[in-house]
C-alpha cells in the first residue's frame, strides 16, 4: 500500500537522523519562573496524525490525516477555544493527509497533501458556511509543506512536489484574485517543516531531507522577493509544526527522529534570538500547531515515530512573554 511505502521511508529517515531526544533534565522547565505551563484540554473526538490545522476567530479546525489502520480521512473537527469543547465540521471533499491549511480573513482553506490513493494532490478548498468549495488548483502537487499567511495571500513553502522530489519553488495563492503564482522556495529545500507569517514576512523552520533533520530558519520578504537566513533552531527537527504569536514569537513544536521530540523553541523576531519554552507534555509529530492571540495550541499527532495516532490537545498561554496588539 502507498501509505506503507511512505511510512517505511519515514522509518529510514528516522534511523539515519541520529537526533535522539535529549535526556530529561532535573532543572525546572524553561519559563516556569514566568508561570508558563501547559494544560491539557478536552481530547479530540478522533485520534489522528499528519493533520492540517488552522484557527479562524476563536475556533480551531483540525482536518484530514491518518487513522490507526493507515487509512486517510476527510474528517474535520472543530475546537471552540471559548467553551473548551469539540464539534464535528463538514468533511473535506476528499480524504487527505500531510495537507496544509491556512485562514484568510475568516475563511478556512486546505491545500494539497496526499490523497487516499497516496498521490500528491493539487486540490484546494475553502469552507463556506457548512460546505467546502473548490478554488483554483495548485500549479503543481505539494505535500508535507507549510502554509503561512502574509497580507491577503497564502504562501506554501517547502515540501514534496511532483515525482516525490523536494521542491525549490514556493506557491502563492492570492485570496483576492483566487490565482496562483510561484517564486523561489526556501534556500534549504526540505519537507515536514514548520512555518508562519508575521510582520509581513514568511518564516520557515526545521524540516528534514533524506539525510536527516534540519535546524534551518529562513525568512522571505514579499516586498523584495528575497530570502534571508536567520539563526538556526537549537534542536534540529522534522515532522514538527510551528505558529506565530501575536507579538512575534515563531514557535516550533514537537517533531520526530529516533523518538518524538518534546522541545518547544521560540524565535523572537524582535531580538533575533531563540529561547526554550516549557516542553510539550505529550511529545508528538504530525501534529497541528496554531495560535489564538497569545495562546498556543498543540493538537493530535503521533506520540511515537511512524504511524501512531492521538487525540491529545494541549495549550500554553504565552502572554507573559509579550503583549498582543489591541484589537
Amino acid at each position: 500500500m502507498a501509505w506503507l511505502r511512505r511510512v517505511a521511508l519515514i522509518a529510514i529517515v528516522v534511523v539515519s537522523a541520529c537526533d535522539a531526544t535529549p535526556s530529561p533534565s532535573s532543572k525546572p522547565p524553561p519559563g516556569s519562573s514566568l508561570g508558563l505551563a501547559w494544560r491539557t484540554l478536552a481530547a479530540a473526538p478522533s485520534e489522528r496524525t499528519e493533520v492540517a490545522a488552522t484557527a479562524a476567530g476563536k475556533k480551531i479546525y483540525v482536518m484530514g490525516g491518518y487513522r490507526a489502520d493507515g487509512g486517510t480521512v476527510a474528517t474535520v473537527e472543530v475546537f471552540d477555544t471559548v467553551v473548551g469543547g469539540w464539534s464535528r465540521g463538514p468533511d473535506l471533499p476528499v480524504p487527505v493527509n500531510h495537507a496544509m491549511a491556512a485562514t484568510l480573513g475568516d475563511t478556512v482553506y486546505v491545500f494539497g497533501g496526499y490523497d487516499g490513493g497516496g498521490r500528491a494532490f493539487t486540490g484546494a478548498f475553502r469552507l463556506a458556511g457548512d460546505a467546502w468549495q473548490s478554488v483554483a488548483q495548485m500549479p503543481e502537487p505539494r505535500t508535507a509543506a507549510t502554509a503561512a499567511v502574509v497580507g491577503g495571500s497564502v504562501y506554501i513553502a517547502g515540501g514534496i512536489g511532483a515525482g516525490g522530489a523536494l521542491t525549490n519553488t514556493m506557491l502563492i495563492f492570492d485570496g483576492g484574485s483566487g490565482r496562483w503564482s510561484t517564486v523561489a522556495g526556501p534556500p534549504t529545500p526540505r519537507e515536514h517543516l514548520g512555518g508562519a507569517g508575521f510582520g509581513g514576512r514568511v518564516y520557515t523552520v526545521g524540516g528534514r531531507t533524506s539525510a536527516g533533520n534540519l535546524a534551518a530558519l529562513e525568512v522571505f520578504d514579499p516586498a523584495t522577493g528575497r530570502w534571508s537566513t536567520l539563526p538556526p533552531m537549537p534542536t534540529p527537527r522534522g515532522g514538527m509544526a510551528a505558529a506565530a504569536t501575536c507579538f512575534g514569537l515563531i514557535v516550533a513544536v514537537g517533531g520526530e527522529a529516533a523518538a518524538t521530540f518534546p522541545q518547544v523553541e521560540a524565535f523572537d523576531v524582535r531580538t533575533g534570538a531563540w529561547q526554550a519554552l516549557p516542553p510539550l507534555p505529550t511529545p508528538r509529530h504530525g501534529l497541528g500547531v496554531v495560535t489564538v492571540q497569545a495562546m498556543l495550541y498543540a493538537l493530535s499527532g503521533g506520540p511515537k515515530p511512524g504511524l501512531h495516532i492521538a487525540a491529545t490537545a494541549e495549550a500554553i498561554d504565552l502572554s507573559a512573554l509579550g503583549p498582543c496588539p489591541s484589537t
